[in-house]
């Protein structure tokens, strides 16, 4: 068992409408296949004085905003205080938090943002879960299916999870940043208060409190 990548060891559940979602789960992948699911139930228990449906299983808070050129397909939801930029591609499967930037040209599928989550320039965000507060740097990208197609393997030293997933994006546990220009490879599982080094390829499970630099060089934060 990946003790240090448990949902409990990765997540803020108080920063997430999504809490629900997690219930009865070990990892945080274990809710990628039902994230669409979720959103359609959630979004029907949301208060009208708060969220518009502005189309089928479309939820938008009201304090949102969000630019005309950005496009939102459901199932979806955009909580309350998020900004949705000019050109943002919002495929389905989405559950945007509160006070989230969501920036130009940005392109979300099949994901949970806990609140205060910045995806703002230019990044791919599929199949996966960010914890609160974390942040991606411009051109920063989760790439989700791996190249020879196989289902995706969770690796931690010797430790090996099956996770039956075809596509798996990245986990960011709460206080996560990932320099710009840098790819998660499928599996990459990242946890709490570590930092990414710019143009830094990553793949496997890198640990709480750290300074990845490259895969040789992992620091523990002072």
């Amino acid at each position: 068992m990946l003790k240090d990548f448990t949902i409990a060891n990765m997540l803020d559940m108080s920063q997430t409408i999504a809490g629900e979602l997690f219930e009865g789960k070990t990892y945080p992948w274990e809710v990628l296949p039902e994230i669409g699911d979720f959103i359609v139930k959630l979004g029907k228990t949301l208060d009208p004085d708060e969220y518009d449906c502005v189309e089928e299983n479309v939820w938008i808070a009201k304090t949102a905003k969000v630019a005309p050129t950005a496009f939102i397909n459901g199932p979806a939801i955009i909580g309350k205080n998020t900004e949705v930029r000019h050109c943002a591609f919002i495929r389905g499967n989405a559950l945007v938090g509160e006070g989230c930037v969501v920036g130009n040209s940005t392109e979300l599928k099949n994901v949970v943002l806990f609140n205060n989550v910045q995806v703002p320039h230019y990044n791919y965000v599929g199949d996966a879960v960010l914890g609160y507060k974390s942040h991606m740097g411009a051109g920063s990208i989760c790439s989700n299916v791996k190249s020879d197609k196989k289902l995706v393997v969770v690796k931690d030293g010797d430790e090996k999870i099956e996770t039956g997933l075809k596509k798996f994006g990245a986990m960011l546990a709460d206080h996560v940043e990932v320099g710009c220009g840098s790819v998660l490879n499928p599996g990459t599982v990242i946890g709490r208060n570590t930092n990414i080094y710019p143009l830094s390829p990553v793949r496997g499970c890198v640990p709480a409190n750290s300074i990845y630099k490259n895969k040789d060089e992992i620091v523990t934060k002072q």
